[in-house]
């Protein structure tokens, strides 16, 4: 596949911590579809006229971003794809004002200014890892997607698209989970939108509709495939762990009712909750 390079820089409004963003991004990273070279991640990209490579790297004033597209007229759309992914259209001042007013939160904030969420360039690719990614391991996780693009994905430049068609009775997962990525395969086809435009309420309708779809899987698809500023994970783990250790409630109907305080902005509020652990998740790799 021939490619066509493109460079640009992709400004953001000021602060903005990369820590958690490209961290989570290259902790997670699915081999052959992303990668963490030199200081620089890059992943492929699905697009309207065909395919295409983002290469990333983050600088104090900018993200520069490097396109090799398959057809020249999906520059635009990568490029939006690229500043939704990051984050990069927030206004952190904003956010970080509404957090700083709960005392519990507001030293979190001051410490890491500007964090932003880690989304996607593909609803319906991170829907299927997310599925991949129940009840194991982030390594297992990664584990699985790389067998499907191992055996399914398309070759784009050095990298390969992720597969959203395949056999899940070739999954190495319980039965369970293979129905469950058999329904949610079902839904994409008939028409389930998971791109950021996507009507919220009826994407998260029919995704608890769904068998093995639960509140943790349906919010954080909403956070990272739709861009739900407002989504929230009071089963987690590790929010749960960060909130204990603040003086949070930590049963989850508590800690929603006390999340409450936090809206419009409990997605961001799920980050600087996160990044009170110690997980790779967290940092970018030295």
């Amino acid at each position: 596949m021939r490619l066509s390079t493109f460079s640009e820089r992709l400004s953001f409004q000021s602060p903005l911590c990369p820590d958690n963003l490209f961290g989570h991004l290259i902790a997670t990273a699915v081999p052959g579809v992303e990668e963490w070279r030199d200081g620089v991640y890059r992943r492929t990209l699905r697009l309207p006229c065909g395919f295409g490579i983002a290469s990333l790297k983050p600088f104090p004033d900018h993200v520069a971003c490097t396109l090799e597209l398959s057809d020249p007229r999906d520059s635009a759309t990568a490029l939006d794809l690229c500043r939704f992914l990051l984050d990069l259209d927030a206004d952190p001042l904003v956010v970080d004002a509404a957090l700083s007013a709960d005392p519990l939160l507001a030293p979190l904030v001051s410490a890491a200014p500007g964090r932003r969420v880690p989304r996607t360039v593909d609803g319906a690719e991170f829907a299927i890892r997310a599925v991949l990614g129940q009840q194991v391991s982030t390594k297992a996780a990664r584990t699985h997607a790389a067998r499907l693009v191992a055996a399914y994905g398309t070759p784009v430049g050095d990298l390969f698209s992720f597969p959203l068609a395949f056999d899940v009775g070739e999954l190495a997962v319980p039965e369970s989970r293979r129905r469950t990525m058999a329904a949610l395969l079902g839904a994409l086809q008939s028409g389930l939108d998971l791109s950021p435009g996507a009507d919220r309420a009826v994407a998260r309708e029919w995704l608890l509709s769904l068998p093995g779809f639960g509140p943790w899987t349906v919010e954080t698809i909403l956070m990272r495939a739709l861009g739900d500023d407002d989504a929230f994970l009071p089963t987690d783990l590790g929010i749960r762990l960060a909130a204990e250790a603040l003086g949070l409630p930590t049963t989850p109907a508590a800690l929603l009712r006390r999340s409450e305080a936090w809206r419009p902005w409990r997605a961001y509020a799920v980050q600087h909750l996160w990044a009170t652990g110690d997980h790779e998740v967290n940092r970018i790799p030295a």
